[in-house]
C-alpha cells in the first residue's frame, strides 16, 4: 500500500522529532529524547527487524533514524510514523507539548501537500487544507472491547483516506456505524434481535428506542427532515460497501471523493447518535439498561 512520499526537508525535520533532537535556531528539542535502542524499537514497530548491537557499530541516533525515515518514504507506514512521532501519548509525563511539534512538522509538509492535525488524544495525517469530520463524542467506556473496536474504526478510516485505499475507507465507515448501533442497542434493549446485516433495520430500532423517530408528532417539521435524512445516509451506506467496498465483489471502483463522503457521513451519524445518547441520558428520557 502506497503511502505519502516526503522531501528529503521533510524527513529530516521528522527525524528530529522522532529522536529529540535539537531544532534550529533555538537549539531547544520539541520532544522526548530517543535513546539508540529505543529508536531501534520504535521504527521496528512499524514492519523493522534491527537489534541494537551492544558490542558497539551502531550509527549515529540521527543518521539510523533518517536512514529508516527513507526506507519507509512512500510506503503505507509512512503515516503511521508520523502520526506516531507527535501522538500525545508520546509526550505525558514531559515538559513538551505535542502542539509545537506539529505545528514544527506542519512548516515542512506544507510543502508536501500534507498537514498533521491535533484532535483529542489523536494526530492526523491529511491533505492540506481538506476538511475532515471530527467525531467528537465517544461512547463511555462500558465495554472497552466494543469502544476500542470504534476507536480502531475511526482510525483506520482517515488513515485508509490517506494511503488511498478508498475500498478499504468505504468498509470501515460501514463498521463504524455497525460497531456504534450494535453497542447503543444493547445498551437500551435487553431482549434484542439478532444482527442479521441489515443497517438499516439496526439502525431504525435503535432511533425508535432514542426517541429519534421521525414519525413522531412532537417534533419540528425541520428537525423531523433532518431525521429523516440520516435514515436516507444510513440507507445509502448500507449498500455501498458491497459496490465500492473491499468486503465482497464490487461492481464499482471508488474515487477518493466518494470514499471521503462515506467517511464524513458514517462520521456524522456516528457523532450525533452517541451525542444524543448522553444528552437523552442526562435529560432522564432513556435510561441504560442494568447488567
Amino acid at each position: 500500500m502506497k503511502g505519502p512520499r516526503l522531501s528529503q526537508r521533510t524527513l529530516s525535520a521528522l527525524q528530529r522529532v522522532i529522536t529529540g533532537d535539537p531544532i534550529e535556531p533555538e537549539k531547544k528539542p520539541l520532544a522526548p529524547y530517543l535513546s539508540g535502542p529505543k529508536l531501534v524499537a520504535f521504527f521496528n514497530e512499524f514492519g523493522g527487524n534491527d537489534s541494537y548491537p551492544s558490542g558497539g557499530g551502531f550509527p549515529s541516533r540521527w543518521q539510523y533514524a533518517e536512514r529508516k525515515l527513507g526506507e519507509f518514504n512512500g510506503s503505507g507506514q509512512t503515516t503511521r510514523i508520523l502520526e506516531e512521532a507527535v501522538t500525545p501519548a508520546r509526550f505525558l509525563d514531559t515538559v513538551f507539548e505535542p502542539s509545537a511539534a506539529v505545528g514544527y512538522l506542519n512548516r515542512y509538509l506544507a510543502f508536501d501537500g500534507h498537514e498533521m492535525v491535533l484532535s483529542g488524544k489523536t494526530c492526523r495525517l491529511q491533505r492540506a487544507g481538506e476538511q475532515m469530520v471530527q467525531v467528537e463524542s465517544r461512547l463511555e467506556p462500558k465495554d472497552r472491547a466494543s469502544r476500542e473496536f470504534i476507536e480502531e474504526q475511526l482510525s483506520k478510516c482517515d488513515r485508509k483516506l490517506q494511503d488511498a485505499d478508498y475500498d478499504g475507507a468505504i468498509t470501515n465507515a460501514r463498521s463504524l456505524i455497525e460497531a456504534v448501533l450494535f453497542e447503543i442497542e444493547g445498551r437500551l434493549i435487553r431482549e434484542r434481535v439478532a444482527y442479521d446485516g441489515d443497517l438499516v433495520k439496526l439502525y431504525k430500532r435503535v432511533q425508535k428506542v432514542m426517541n429519534l423517530d421521525p414519525a413522531r408528532a412532537d417534533i419540528s417539521d425541520s428537525l423531523r427532515q433532518i431525521l429523516s435524512g440520516l435514515v436516507n445516509v444510513v440507507a445509502g451506506l448500507a449498500p455501498l460497501r458491497n459496490k465500492m467496498g473491499d468486503a465482497y465483489v464490487r461492481t464499482h471502483k471508488p474515487d477518493r471523493h466518494h470514499a471521503k463522503l462515506a467517511v464524513n457521513a458514517a462520521k456524522t451519524v456516528t457523532d450525533f447518535v452517541v451525542d444524543s445518547l448522553e444528552f437523552q441520558k442526562a435529560a432522564g428520557t432513556i435510561m441504560e439498561i442494568e447488567g
